[in-house]
């Protein structure tokens, strides 16, 4: 006579189950979210199915609840409190864009160019604009914690995020300033005209008629962040432009995320308004057109 199923059988049999039924409703990463959902459930921060830890009397009822959450197209971020973003573990919360990883390109170029300032001898001064979770604003302040940072965003619930996001990661450095403003205000951060070495954005830039089709995003992520106004989804973006060619130093560099379909009228609105040069468009890291580079007109110095 056989004795009771060993645990890590037993862990394994449910997390199948799990990703079975996940992939029947057309979750992507079906097995992986399965294997994170119950690494959230035991408290864990990574799962090895060939060595589980023991598993409390009441998982199968508390796995259960969230695999169906996951199963009904909820993020798995917002259902394990979580993401990574670089070399970050990030809060996420309801109502506050979920930072992606195509986003971490956008992070590198801006963490890149600080760098490329501290080695000349500068103290660089970062400003990220729409920051939602702050994902780009506390990756420039961990990556170089000498840097000045300053991260804006129009909504209440992603300041507040950021804030806590901020508390958990403290550096050795000058305190990053978060602020509630719209990017479309004039006034926006007048204090620092002419004063920022890079500037970067993940605005939102989704047209109007180009509602995403994923249930996670569409249903999930606030319209604030997605849509960018405007016919093209561009009138966010542009107002990014205007407050970057008056915030930027001379050199200063512009940082800004877009569609892949947005290249090139991100690049003619950079140049329509005659501040910036060396206008391109970068990969992000599946390759696709995703990124506007530029240089504020000026001398590049330091």
């Amino acid at each position: 006579m056989s004795g009771p199923a060993r645990p890590a059988l037993t862990l394994r049999a449910a997390v199948e189950a799990a990703a079975r039924l996940l992939d029947e409703a057309g979750v992507p990463s079906a097995r992986h979210d399965a294997t994170a959902l119950a690494a959230s459930v035991l408290g864990v921060d990574r799962l090895e199915l060939a060595l589980p830890p023991a598993l409390p009397d009441d998982f199968a009822a508390r796995y259960a609840v969230v695999v169906d959450r996951r199963r009904r197209r909820e993020p798995l971020q917002h259902i394990v409190g979580r993401t990574t973003f670089r070399y970050l573990t990030l809060e996420v919360r309801p109502g506050v864009f979920v930072p992606r990883p195509e986003t971490e390109m956008v992070a590198q170029v801006a963490v890149d160019e600080a760098v490329r300032l501290v080695r000349a001898g500068h103290q660089p001064l970062v400003v990220d604009l729409c920051c939602g979770a702050g994902g780009i604003a506390l990756a420039v302040d961990t990556e170089v914690p000498s840097s000045r940072v300053v991260a804006v965003d129009a909504s209440p619930e992603a300041v507040a995020l950021t804030s806590a996001n901020h508390a958990a990661h403290p550096v050795d450095g000058p305190a990053l300033r978060v602020e509630l403003a719209d990017v479309r205000d004039p006034d926006l951060l007048a204090d620092l005209d002419a004063q920022v070495d890079v500037l970067v954005s993940n605005p939102p830039y989704i047209p109007p008629d180009a509602v995403p089709v994923d249930p996670e995003v569409r249903d999930h992520d606030p319209d604030l962040a997605l849509y960018g106004g405007g016919a093209d989804g561009l009138d966010v973006p542009r107002a990014v432009l205007q407050a970057a060619a008056r915030l930027l130093r001379p050199g200063g560099l512009l940082v800004m995320e877009h569609a892949e379909v947005q290249a090139e009228s991100a690049r003619a609105a950079a140049a329509a308004t005659g501040a910036f040069t060396a206008i391109g468009t970068a990969p992000d890291l599946t390759g696709r057109a995703r990124m506007l580079v530029a240089r504020r007109v000026g001398d590049s110095q330091p």
